[in-house]
């Protein structure tokens, strides 16, 4: 077993993990917010986030949450839930999930299994250190169709492929919005005040309607 450290993030990947073992470490971990694991055949990862990680994933959830409420969208967070399939024994927890075009149809749900469940349609993803367990092959076995990804400072959007993912220019599921904007938003909410930076992204998100 490979054990490769990151104290920045303070990340550990260990290789040769069985999916037994991957279950029982979830068990173990409960539903502590401590830590975030994501696991791919064999391959483990878990990541405490720290407050350098979480700043950015609390802004961009802030961002999808003002957007749903102006268009009237129909929205459910799901957070930093563990998705898995033992069938592809691939799982993951993102900083940030949300079910938005089908909201309705997990709302009533205690917990989501992937195996009839739908999978969320919006995930945020931030990668500030390395190394780090590439995430995409994960997202795709699942079937995540869109994923923001922060990193270096950066957003981009991704949407599945029939390869994977690739990097669009706009949202999907949430039109009209693009990487830049995004990234814009997320270095503003870094310098003001909460009361306004929430008046400016009001003011963005209502100015995407006209």
């Amino acid at each position: 077993m490979v054990t490769v450290i990151s104290p920045t993030d303070q990340r550990v990947i260990l290789a040769g993990v069985s999916w037994t073992t991957y279950i029982r470490i979830l068990a173990d971990v409960g539903d502590s917010h401590a830590v975030r694991m994501a696991f791919d055949r064999g391959k483990l990862e878990i990541m405490a986030p720290s407050f350098a990680h979480e700043r950015p994933a609390h802004l961009l959830g802030q961002i999808v949450e003002i957007l749903a409420e102006i268009r009237q969208m129909d929205l459910l967070g799901a957070g930093s839930t563990t998705f898995k399939r033992e069938d592809v024994e691939r799982g993951f927890e993102p900083d940030a999930s949300f079910y938005l075009p089908h909201a309705a149809a997990v709302r009533g749900n205690a917990e989501i299994d992937l195996t009839r469940d739908l999978p969320p349609d919006l995930i945020i993803e931030i990668d500030l250190t390395h190394p780090s367990l590439d995430k995409f092959p994960i997202d795709a076995a699942l079937g995540i169709p869109e994923v923001w990804r922060y990193a270096e400072e950066q957003l981009t959007i991704y949407r599945r492929t029939a390869d994977g993912y690739g990097g669009v220019a706009t949202s999907v599921v949430l039109s009209g919005v693009t990487g830049q904007q995004l990234q814009q938003l997320v270095a503003t909410g870094y310098e003001l005040s909460r009361p306004a930076w929430l008046r400016q992204v009001r003011a963005w998100a209502e100015g995407l309607q006209h």
